[in-house]
């Protein structure tokens, strides 16, 4: 009998260990990944995002990383689309392929699909941008908390990806963005196998303070030297970037900027938590559990349904 198709998703907070659990179930099942880090799609955007080197990669074949630049447009919609098709062909070769990332609504996209909402005008989009470069973040917040109050209640309001898709949704097609999410589960031809690391608070945020460390070591304030050019792109408007180009513009020192990122990084990851723990089908384990989540799925896999 065929095996059942399989994705294996690893999701949970940033600095958790993701990455390196992926590579070694992917090892043991001899497959590839799919990364569904959305930060970890851009190019130009390496340090600041922990996007994995080749020698993390100990050679498994990585997908969605690094193949996109700044300057495209990219959304969760494409995200999916592009996942399934690749998907289809991985699917061919091997029964089980794994994804993993901190990217909740892009995990989600893949295992249980999105609704189809309008593509935004692209002078509205130009407009969003030049708001948001010119004057931040607070006129897109009173923008969507008008259109469309119920949404804006629960977005995360410190997201200017998230408030300018919304108001696009709500002024493309005259409706609110709540009443045009209907989060009607689609069906899909694989079975998904759902793994969440987590670990005490503590751990969790003296791994995030390290980490950041490491990252300005590594020459994190060179890199995004680097990517001023391109500052006003939305993709660059993220934790890590937008602290040093605060420092890079006087505003803030290093070691503010540095503090900050820290900060923000620790506030993203509650978010990501309290995204996660939402979702009942994941199984949590530490990250250290390495043992206890491949016989897990090992299990899981022995039952042909």
């Amino acid at each position: 009998m065929t095996p059942p198709k399989t994705l294996v998703m690893i999701c949970g907070p940033t600095a958790s260990g993701k990455t390196s659990l992926s590579v070694e179930l992917a090892k043991v099942f001899q497959t590839e990944i799919l990364s569904a880090d959305s930060r970890q799609f851009y190019k130009e955007m390496s340090i600041g995002t922990a996007k994995p080197d080749s020698d993390e990669m100990e050679g498994v074949p990585h997908h969605f990383i690094g193949h996109l630049s700044v300057k495209e447009e990219y959304n969760v919609s494409a995200f999916e689309k592009d996942s399934l098709d690749l998907l289809n062909r991985l699917f061919q070769k091997r029964s089980v392929q794994i994804m993993v990332g901190g990217s909740g609504l892009y995990l989600k996209a893949v295992s249980l699909g999105i609704d189809e909402l309008p593509d935004p005008h692209p002078a509205l989009r130009d407009e969003l941008n030049e708001i948001f470069s010119v004057k931040g973040i607070k006129p897109l917040q009173e923008r969507l908390k008008k259109l469309d109050p119920e949404y804006y209640s629960e977005v995360d309001k410190n997201n200017p990806k998230r408030l300018m898709r919304a108001i696009e949704v709500c002024e493309t097609s005259k409706k609110k963005y709540s009443e045009l999410r209907k989060a009607e589960p689609k069906s899909r031809p694989f079975r998904t196998i759902k793994i969440g690391l987590e670990m005490p608070r503590e751990e969790l945020f003296e791994r995030i303070h390290q980490r950041t460390d490491q990252m300005i070591d590594d020459g994190l304030v060179e890199e995004v030297r680097s990517l001023k050019p391109y500052q006003s792109y939305n993709a660059l408007n993220t934790v890590g970037y937008k602290e040093i180009f605060r420092y890079l513009g006087k505003e803030i020192s290093l070691e503010q900027a540095i503090t900050d990122i820290k900060t923000n990084t620790r506030r993203y990851a509650k978010r990501q938590i309290t995204w996660f723990k939402k979702d009942n089908e994941i199984k949590w384990f530490h990250p250290k559990d390495k043992d206890i989540i491949i016989d897990y799925i090992k299990s899981i896999l022995k039952n042909k349904a």
